[in-house]
C-alpha cells in the first residue's frame, strides 16, 4: 500500500482534506523526528520537513512537498544527490509580496517615511518649505525645492532582480504606476507585456539606470552576497534599494556602510543576514531606511492556498500527473 508521511503534524481539520486528496494512499502523521524516520522507511511521498536521518531511513521515497517556498534551510547534499522529488510552494504569497513592495515604493516617493516620523512629534513641515508653511495661492507657477523633494512615478526606472513570480508581479504592479521596467533573471522566458528582460550579466547597467532596485530573487550559490558594497556603488546615489527575497543576498555590513556614506538615498527592507535585526543596529535609526519584520507574505489569503497546492499536488501525484512547482534541486548545491 502507497504511504504519505506528514511531518511535523497538520490540524485535525487539514488532515481530514489531505486524507481525502491523498486517497487511496495511507496518511500517516509523525510527531517527531523519531517517530517520522520509523515511518518514511516505506512510505511513498512525505509533506513536511525531511531530515537527513528520515532520507537515510526512506527506501523507497519518490516525493517530498516543501512546506515552504525558500529551500536554502529545506536541501541538503544528500537530498540534492538522490532522486527524490522536491516540489515547494512557489508563488502562493508573490502578489502579496509585490503589494509590500508597492508600498516601499510609494512610501519613499511620497516621503511617508519622513512625514510618519514628523505626525509623532505634531510637526507640520513639507520638505523643502519652512515649518508650519502652507502651499501658496497663485498655482504652481514655478518648480518649488518641495517639488523636487517629490518623486513622479512615471519619470522613473524600477529594476528586479530576480524575475520569479514575486518579480512579475512586481512587474506588473510597476508598469501599472508608469514605472519603465527592467528585469535581470538568468532563466526566466518572458517578461511581462511592457517589461524588459535581460540576463544577470547585465545587472550592473541595469543597476546604473534604475531608481528602485527591487531584489526578488531566491538564496542560492549564485546570489550569496551579491549585493556587496561594490555592486551597491553601481547603483545612482538617488537611488532606493528594496529587499523582499533573502537577507543573505546583501550584505548587512556593507548595506548599512553604504547608507551612512550617502551612495544610495534609502533602503526598505523585509528580510535581513540577521534575524531578527539586533535592536541596536543602526537601520532602525535611519531616517531614510524603512524596516518590517519579515512580514512582506503577511496575508489571510495563504494559508489557503498554501493547502490549495498542497492537495492539488497529492491529487497528481495519486493520478501519476506531472507536479506543480517541482525544484531545481542543483540550483542549490
Amino acid at each position: 500500500m502507497a504511504k504519505l508521511v506528514i511531518f511535523p503534524p497538520v490540524s485535525s481539520a487539514r488532515l481530514e482534506k489531505v486524507c481525502a486528496a491523498a486517497a487511496p494512499l495511507t496518511v500517516v502523521q509523525a510527531a517527531d523526528e523519531l517517530e517520522a524516520v520509523k515511518a518514511v522507511a516505506d512510505a511513498d511521498a512525505l509533506f513536511g520537513h525531511l531530515t537527513p536521518a528520515m532520507l537515510r531511513a526512506a527506501g523507497r521515497l519518490r516525493w517530498v512537498q516543501a512546506p515552504t517556498a525558500s529551500m536554502e534551510k529545506f536541501l541538503f547534499p544528500e537530498l540534492i544527490a538522490s532522486p527524490v522529488i522536491v516540489s515547494n510552494m512557489q508563488g502562493i504569497s508573490s502578489d502579496v509580496i509585490a503589494d509590500h513592495v508597492l508600498g516601499f515604493i510609494l512610501c519613499f516617493a511620497k516621503n511617508f517615511h519622513v512625514y510618519i516620523r514628523q505626525q509623532g512629534q505634531a510637526r507640520w513641515q513639507m520638505l523643502g518649505r519652512e515649518a508650519n508653511e502652507l502651499p501658496g495661492y497663485a498655482g504652481p507657477g514655478e518648480v518649488d525645492p518641495s517639488d523636487r523633494a517629490a518623486i513622479t512615478l512615471a519619470d522613473c526606472t524600477l529594476g528586479i532582480v530576480g524575475l520569479g513570480a514575486i518579480g512579475r508581479e512586481t512587474a506588473k504592479r510597476g508598469l501599472a504606476f508608469g514605472l519603465r521596467v527592467l528585469a535581470v533573471d538568468p532563466r526566466a522566458a518572458e517578461a511581462p507585456p511592457g517589461a524588459t528582460l535581460w540576463r544577470t550579466d547585465r545587472l550592473d547597467e541595469m543597476l546604473s539606470v534604475a531608481d528602485f532596485v527591487v531584489i526578488a530573487a531566491p538564496h542560492t550559490p549564485q546570489t550569496f552576497k551579491l549585493f556587496r558594497r561594490e555592486r551597491i556603488r553601481r547603483m545612482k546615489p538617488t537611488a532606493y534599494l528594496i529587499n523582499v527575497g533573502r537577507g543573505a543576498i546583501v550584505d548587512l555590513a556593507d548595506l548599512t556602510a553604504a547608507l551612512e556614506a550617502g551612495e544610495i538615498a534609502g533602503a526598505g527592507l523585509d528580510v535581513f543576514e540577521i534575524e531578527p535585526l539586533p535592536a541596536d543596529h543602526p537601520l532602525w535609526r535611519m531616517p531614510n531606511v524603512i524596516v518590517t519584520p519579515h512580514c512582506a507574505a503577511a496575508s489571510p489569503r495563504v494559508a489557503e492556498r498554501h493547502l490549495e497546492t498542497l492537495l492539488d499536488n497529492l491529487r497528481r501525484f495519486v493520478a501519476g500527473q506531472p507536479l506543480r512547482n517541482v525544484v531545481d534541486k542543483t540550483m542549490w548545491c
